[in-house]
């Protein structure tokens, strides 16, 4: 590798902290699960599926969420071996949008009926779609398949946050739709043979 000069950074660095990062905030979305009730008995699988049936349904979209979104910032940073100061500092704020994720989606997991909190919940989504897609215009500075992949689910959780506002409980099956973006990722790569 060549001499770096002193604004650029090597982005492996980066990507072994951010693998560090992804690891522990998606292990974190389980951690309240046990606590999540305290029965006065033995539970039997109803006192289970009322307690347990929505947060498992809200760590399942958090993980696949912070899953997809790896999986991208992984293929971002291979693309880019060195990095700009400015593409580092928008990293850290994009890997602090994943160190939240729990945060939010311990609100969300306990309060899914509440307007305010998916609505919360929906933005920082947002946040997250937003600042990768930022990422992939600063690496390829145009229109290319990857930053339509990664628009995608921006372009689902804006509406998706806006039907939380009224509805909150129909809001997660929109936002599902956000994983999609694997599917643009994987028609425009079929033609080309580009590597997934």
């Amino acid at each position: 590798m060549p001499e770096l000069k002193p604004d650029q950074f090597e982005m492996r660095r980066l990507e072994s902290l951010s693998n560090t990062i992804f690891g522990v905030a998606m292990t974190l979305l389980a951690y309240d699960l046990p606590k999540a009730a305290v029965f006065t008995g033995a539970p039997d699988w109803n006192d289970l599926a009322r307690v347990y049936s929505g947060k498992l349904a809200g760590l399942a979209l958090s993980f696949i969420i912070a899953g997809v979104f790896w999986i991208s910032h992984h293929r971002r940073l291979a693309r880019q071996p060195v990095g700009s100061r400015g593409t580092v500092v928008l990293n850290l704020f994009f890997l602090l949008s994943i160190v939240l994720l729990p945060v939010t989606n311990g609100l969300y997991t306990n309060y899914a009926m509440s307007s305010a909190v998916a609505v919360l919940y929906g933005l920082h989504l947002t946040a997250i779609a937003g600042l990768n897609a930022w990422l992939w215009w600063r690496i390829l500075g145009g229109w290319r398949h990857e930053i339509m992949a990664s628009l995608f689910p921006l372009l689902v959780f804006i509406p998706g946050t806006i039907v939380a506002v009224f509805a909150p409980h129909v809001a997660p099956f929109v936002w599902f739709i956000a994983f999609g973006g694997l599917l643009i990722q994987r028609f425009y790569a079929a033609p080309t043979g580009a590597d997934a």
